[in-house]
């Protein structure tokens, strides 16, 4: 079938260099019509050959996958140091973060900072959680931008850096919220770009396997993009060491589902990514 639609597109090529012979013109132009209507036909017939289709539904899916008793938003900072800074931008972070977790007047809390270990180097990484949605976050940016310490950490952080990225986003409701946990750990930050269309068919092949993925407690936490990269999804690990990870994921193989999760959610991915990540002194994931 595929050497007949080749076939044909060769037929179709032949013809329209065949159109600038001036004898003839007629015949071949109006033949051309007729080939080009033929290959838009085999061209669409080939393409939904490959075209996912992607069922109607009638709720956004942040709605679907959400906590819906709850409206946490989480952020998400992506910062990429200078290698001499680093060690300065560690010092900085962990004089200015700690305090505004701790401080009630702003709706905030830091959920963990790391260092990433094996990934992009001498970057760090915040997140974020502000309770009560989009509002909360409002007020703490309004907020931070009267706290001269923090205008102060800002303007000394920026000459430290090379870029800085950021993303909103929203947990999925069948992980744990993550909480503070006791150390010493080291973390796995996988993202994941998925194909547009396709978080309510990720989501719901994960609900069904984040089970097997809790034996040993190292789910941290799970979240989708609202702002920034879209159809992004980032799963945070927790494990001893990177031979406790390694046992951990092949264990995983052993239960019955988790082939059939893995097997099905790969075709939903475009790009993936693995961060191991070190927690700096100022974070409550430790």
């Amino acid at each position: 079938m595929a050497t007949r639609v080749l076939q044909r597109v060769s037929n179709g090529l032949y013809l329209a260099n065949n159109m600038a012979n001036p004898a003839g013109h007629g015949v071949v132009l109006s033949r051309g019509l007729a080939v080009s209507s033929a290959r838009y036909n085999e061209d669409s017939w080939f393409k939904s050959l490959f075209v996912r289709k992607v069922e109607a539904r009638k709720d956004a899916h942040a709605n679907l996958l959400t906590k819906n008793e709850e409206s946490n938003l989480y952020k998400i900072q992506f910062h990429n140091v200078k290698p001499e800074c680093l060690d300065a931008y560690n010092k900085i972070c962990e004089e200015i973060l700690p305090s505004i977790h701790a401080d009630k007047y702003y709706p905030c809390e830091l959920v963990g900072t790391w260092n990433t270990w094996y990934g992009e180097q001498d970057q760090a990484v915040h997140l974020w959680r502000y309770r009560g949605g989009y509002p909360a976050l409002t007020e703490v940016m309004t907020k931070l931008r009267e706290n001269k310490e923090f205008v102060e950490y800002r303007k000394e952080r920026s000459q430290m850096l090379l870029s800085r990225r950021n993303q909103l986003l929203l947990e999925f409701s069948f992980w744990n919220e993550p909480v503070p946990r006791d150390g010493p750990n080291i973390y796995e930050l996988r993202s994941y770009q998925l194909r547009p269309g396709t978080m309510i068919e990720w989501g719901n092949y994960w609900a069904r396997a984040i089970g097997i993925r809790q034996h040993n407690s190292e789910a941290v936490g799970g979240f989708f993009s609202q702002i920034g990269n879209l159809y992004m999804v980032h799963h945070l690990w927790a494990y001893k060491d990177l031979q406790s990870r390694e046992n951990t994921r092949n264990a995983a193989w052993q239960h019955d589902g988790w082939e059939e999760m893995v097997y099905y959610t790969v075709p939903l991915i475009q790009h993936m990514d693995s961060r191991i990540m070190i927690p700096t002194k100022a974070s409550p994931l430790k």
